[in-house]
């Protein structure tokens, strides 16, 4: 058996995750069609499975679970037997029971999950938290679990259900009131609306925050031109102390195949 194109679908808002995805699929040697699974219009029906010989789907992890956008849009696909690899990226805390939610969506999807994988990236708040990751270390990693991947379709031994951590039901996730805003630097140019993956921001307003619907990806202060938005001082202070209180040890890429 061998497998030749693959599909990548990333929610990735601040680039980490994507960064750890495409080292995979570099490992594998196949031919790749990328999805953005953070565009807001996402649609199922734009990606093409049928042609498919594996997904590779790859999300953060936030609080411990996947965001609930991220799973929407992964509910969008339909795997009819086609084989899947599951990968979260996570801050250096915890994964906790993301890379098990990821597991049992695509699985529920009609995906056939051969192999999964937790990795380390920049915290997206706490930026010094796991700074400069994935580095090269983890990029070999990733490359590597990508050809070891490619060895078991080969080698036909896709049969077998991996086992992965987390519990179920999943961790409670909780809602944060604190959200990014912008301040007097906001040159409006609606960047970051338009680039927002569950449209938070005011296309006519963008320097706003639709508090009920924004997720607290950062992405909005990574693209921003002006570097115009921020979290709340006090907040930062509060997740850094917390993070490295827990998160201070560096963490390993943990592999299942």
């Amino acid at each position: 058996m061998s497998t030749d194109k693959w599909v990548m679908a990333t929610f990735s808002p601040t680039g980490g995750t994507k960064k750890v995805a495409e080292a995979i699929v570099n490992g594998t040697g196949c031919r790749v069609e990328t999805c953005d699974l953070t565009d807001a219009e996402f649609s199922g029906e734009t990606v093409k499975l049928a042609d498919c010989d594996c997904l590779l789907a790859a999300v953060p992890v936030y609080g411990g679970r996947v965001p609930s956008a991220a799973t929407e849009r992964l509910k969008m696909l339909n795997g009819n037997g086609i084989k899947a690899v599951a990968v979260v990226v996570y801050g250096n805390r915890e994964y906790e029971d993301a890379l098990l939610e990821v597991k049992n969506t695509l699985e529920e999807k009609g995906f056939q999950v051969i192999a999964a994988a937790a990795f380390v990236a920049e915290h997206s708040i706490a930026r010094s938290i796991a700074a400069g990751r994935p580095d090269e270390s983890d990029m070999e990693t990733a490359r590597s679990f990508g050809a070891d991947i490619i060895k078991k379709i080969n080698d036909g031994d896709v049969n077998q259900t991996i086992t992965v951590p987390g519990n179920m039901p999943y961790k409670e996730v909780k809602g944060s009131n604190i959200h990014p805003t912008a301040n007097d630097d906001c040159a409006m140019c609606g960047i970051c609306a338009k680039s927002c993956p569950v449209n938070a921001i005011p296309l006519d307003s963008p320097n706003l925050t639709l508090s009920n619907q924004c997720m607290n990806c950062m992405r909005c202060l990574e693209i921003c031109p002006k570097h115009a938005r921020s979290m709340p001082e006090a907040f930062l202070s509060g997740a850094k102390a917390m993070l490295e209180k827990n998160a201070s040890v560096r963490k390993e890429p943990e592999i299942y195949i």
